[in-house]
């Protein structure tokens, strides 16, 4: 098994290898017409750029200390993702190359003066030329054979670079530009922090005088090294501006220990609801250690929910561990959170991964409210996401049971979506007895 890993792994890497010579031969040697500076230049870059990127993963998953993760992460994580629109880039543009080569060899032809035959001498000029005397024989032997005129060539400009270094630098530059545009447009909508989207789901338990409660879901906030204290509070207040009934917060909070993160998830304290906040570990807090951040969102004033249920007056608030946490001896446990609760109330519950849908459905939950997807983040991861989970980001159907997946708020790795927009979701309850 460890022998399959490694070879994997080893192909893994030598595909990634084989990706960024690609581009360095499109980017770099196709558009430079001899080698000297730039070219050693862009050799630096793609040699640089994908160790960056693989100390950026590696400092974060090993612990490395938080500034050292700082250092890493912007230029290590951007160039991951830069990486992936500048082969898609080139790869579309493979399509473009022979069409334009094509096009300009026939401009060529078109523009190029065909030969005419010489025309004989005028007949005036003829008679002159008989009529003139010929030289003296010796002296026509010791003088010297007249060099015949070359003929008159086009000038040409050895700076003219020819067409196929032509079409490279049209096809590189278009490349670049696209990838820059769409890494720095996908970067923006990051920053500046998630939509509000709005959901309304009919529950057929729940109480007429509950209809219309809103249920504010965030996930994967993902806080670390490259998103901080700012866009916690970015969060926060986008949440608090929907003036929800209850909040919840469904996983991957973070990326890295309380002692680093602890001042960046402060903002969290202000939450505010009329039921209160509650919260469920995803996959990534048990990269760093689920039991510190459940202790700290407590002492923030969210309630976790570990295996467990809050009975509110509406309907059941239950939350399960993330799978991850089976480890750890701590994954979900359905029994525990919903084996001894009234079944003709209304039930909701958090739980991080979609992929835990079934086990719902056995356990007659009425809404299932998850993340983990990021709606594929990075198109198109969108449809590898899609097959790894049962939904990747929406509102679907499973017999009884209905499943919303937000794509989450944040972002893991590069701090950029394409094709995916963040979002806080205000789920609505819907009773149909109103």
């Amino acid at each position: 098994m460890i022998i399959l890993v490694v070879l994997i792994g080893l192909a893994v890497l030598a595909a990634f290898a084989g990706l960024q010579w690609y581009a360095w031969r499109r980017l770099v040697r196709d558009t430079t017409a001899r080698p000297g500076f730039v070219r050693r230049a862009g050799a630096v870059v793609f040699t640089v750029g994908p160790l960056l990127m693989f100390a950026a993963v590696a400092g974060e998953r090993a612990g490395a200390p938080f500034w050292l993760q700082q250092v890493l992460a912007w230029p290590g994580f951007m160039w991951m993702a830069l990486s992936i629109y500048l082969v898609l880039a080139l790869l579309a543009g493979e399509l473009v190359r022979p069409v334009l080569l094509r096009l300009l060899r026939r401009r060529r032809s078109e523009t190029t003066p065909t030969e005419t035959a010489p025309t004989k001498a005028a007949p005036t000029e003829r008679a002159s030329r008989e009529a003139t005397p010929t030289e003296d024989p010796a002296s026509t032997d010791d003088a010297p054979a007249a060099a015949p005129a070359p003929a008159e060539e086009a000038p040409r400009n050895p700076a003219t670079p020819s067409r196929r270094l032509f079409v490279s630098r049209i096809v590189g530059g278009t490349a670049a530009a696209v990838a820059v545009g769409t890494v720095g447009y996908g970067t923006y909508g990051v920053l500046r922090g998630p939509r509000v989207k709005r959901v309304t789901v009919p529950l057929a338990k729940l109480p007429r005088a509950a209809h219309g409660f809103r249920i504010a879901v965030v996930s994967d906030i993902h806080l670390g090294p490259v998103l901080g204290r700012g866009f916690t509070q970015r969060v926060v207040d986008t949440i608090n501006g929907t003036r929800p009934d209850l909040i919840a917060v469904v996983g991957d909070l973070v990326d890295g220990d309380v002692d680093d993160l602890g001042p960046a998830a402060a903002p969290l304290a202000q939450l505010r609801a009329r039921h209160g906040s509650y919260f469920v570990t995803g996959n990534h807090e048990y990269f760093s250690g689920a039991e510190q951040w459940v202790d700290h969102v407590r002492e923030l004033g969210l309630r976790p929910l570990e295996n467990a249920r809050a009975e509110l007056p509406a309907f059941d608030l239950a939350g399960v561990d993330d799978v991850a946490g089976e480890r750890e001896g701590h994954g979900p446990d359905f029994a525990k959170a919903l084996g001894d609760r009234d079944r003709s109330r209304a039930s909701v519950l958090l739980a991080h991964q979609p992929v835990v849908i079934h086990d719902a459905v056995k356990h007659g939950v009425d809404l299932q409210l998850s993340g983990h997807t990021h709606g594929g983040q990075l198109w198109p991861g969108n449809f590898i996401a899609d097959l790894a989970n049962p939904t990747l980001a929406g509102l679907e159907r499973y017999g009884d049971t209905q499943l919303y997946v937000t794509r989450g708020a944040g972002a893991w790795g590069p701090p950029v979506r394409v094709g995916a927009p963040s979002d806080i979701t205000v789920v609505e309850l819907a009773s149909r007895q109103a």
